[in-house]
């Protein structure tokens, strides 16, 4: 038998289960790994430079890396020759270190899109479904066609209000879900879900069915963290990012915590050596104690500025605390987004199941104070001047890729 085989059979799986995987990685490969990146991009009304106007629709940070991570980038490049293994180890044991995990836990990835892919293909197919809210992260679903697993909608519970997951109705939705998954805040409302749905939800899902917590943006907010399922043993994958709050995105930094038989579940589908600049801003960024309470309060501040004007301007938002939130346009948010896109400025998506809300990115305050301004132009015109606006088809192969099919 081949010895990766013999490895990762002795992890926990059955040999069945390895070539089901395997099937799958195979299929993965062929299928792009889905980002925000991808999907804000699929929806831009027009090919805009990154360089131009003003971009807030991919829930970037525009604050970038903190000084501490630019220093260690710099410092590290001069070994870029190296492929410096123990980094990778250095850092995984650093963040199992400060959050109280067992190492082995623990999984760093360049980014947290890899390992949601991985937990939703290793983990579903045409008999184990994907439960997903909706409006929510699209990525998993994407994930989900990989394994041929049906994918279950279930809405966001008090949309007017709270926004948060309907746990109960999610564990209603199968008997047997492979997946089900939580984004926590959620993308794109920037809603929290109370610890205790959460807890419900873990208490009274399945054995074998993996509860997917994101936690992406969680460090925007001040919500309980998730991490403690894991030391619990509980079948509870938890992802994070160093994308958001800590201005990476473009770095590409994240970790899965997990048990570790799920953890061992990735190695069929390989993984390439972590870049050293990407591992060596991470370090210095979970070092920093300092920088997740600064920017959440700053981005915080920036966001309920924003939040209050359009209140005043007698619009619906959610309740966001995040780095994103909706906001009800009360026409078709294709003609606000192409619009704003017309006067250079770049809002996020629209998702079909809230088709008069737009997603927006929480950027600096110099930008929201842009946005209101070019908001106001587009809204005080008559519903007539955007009625014929939408977002054009993507010339090419771009129109070939599963992600521009994103509604």
């Amino acid at each position: 038998m081949n010895p990766l085989v013999d490895s990762v059979v002795s992890s926990g799986l059955s040999r069945r289960s390895f070539f089901r995987f395997a099937a799958g990685a195979s299929a993965l490969a062929s299928m792009p790994i889905l980002t925000e990146s991808h999907l804000a991009f699929a929806q831009r009304p027009h090919f805009a430079d990154p360089n131009i106007g003003i971009h807030i629709d991919a829930n970037e940070n525009p604050l970038g890396p903190s000084e501490a991570a630019r220093k260690a980038m710099v410092e590290i490049v001069p070994r870029g020759g190296r492929y410096l293994f123990n980094m990778e180890m250095d850092l995984t044991e650093s963040f199992a270190r400060i959050e109280g995990l067992d190492p082995e836990c623990v999984k760093a990835f360049a980014g947290s899109s890899e390992p949601l892919h991985f937990t939703v293909v290793a983990n579903t197919s045409k008999d184990r479904p994907l439960v997903v809210a909706d409006p929510g992260y699209e990525a998993p679903m994407w994930a989900a066609k990989v394994s041929g697993a049906q994918v279950i909608k279930v809405p966001l519970a008090d949309p007017n209000g709270e926004a948060k997951h309907d746990v109960k109705a999610m564990l209603a939705a199968s008997s047997n879900p492979g997946v089900i998954y939580i984004c926590n805040p959620n993308n794109p409302t920037g809603t929290c879900t109370p610890r205790a749905d959460i807890e419900y939800l873990v208490a009274n899902a399945p054995k074998d069915t993996v509860i997917l917590i994101d936690e992406a943006y969680i460090h925007l907010c001040e919500q309980p963290r998730s991490l403690d399922f894991v030391k619990e043993g509980r079948n509870v994958v938890v992802l994070r990012t160093f994308s958001k709050l800590y201005g990476m995105a473009g770095i590409r930094m994240g970790f899965a915590i997990g048990p570790k038989e799920q953890l061992a579940k990735y190695q069929y589908f390989g993984q390439n050596s972590l870049p050293i600049t990407a591992l060596a801003a991470a370090k210095a960024s979970i070092e920093d104690k300092d920088l997740v309470p600064t920017r959440r309060k700053f981005i915080g501040n920036v966001r309920m500025e924003t939040l209050s004007w359009l209140k005043s301007q007698g619009y619906a938002v959610t309740p966001s605390e995040s780095n994103c939130f909706m906001l009800d346009v009360k026409r078709p948010g294709q003609q606000i987004q192409a619009a704003l896109a017309s006067k250079e400025m770049y809002i996020g998506r629209i998702w079909p199941a809230w088709p008069t809300q737009v997603r927006v990115t929480v950027g600096t305050k110099d930008e929201m104070l842009a946005f209101r301004k070019a908001f106001t132009d587009v809204m005080s015109a008559p519903p007539s001047s955007t009625a014929g606006l939408r977002a054009p088809k993507l010339p090419g192969r771009l129109a070939q890729t599963p992600f521009t099919h994103m509604s």
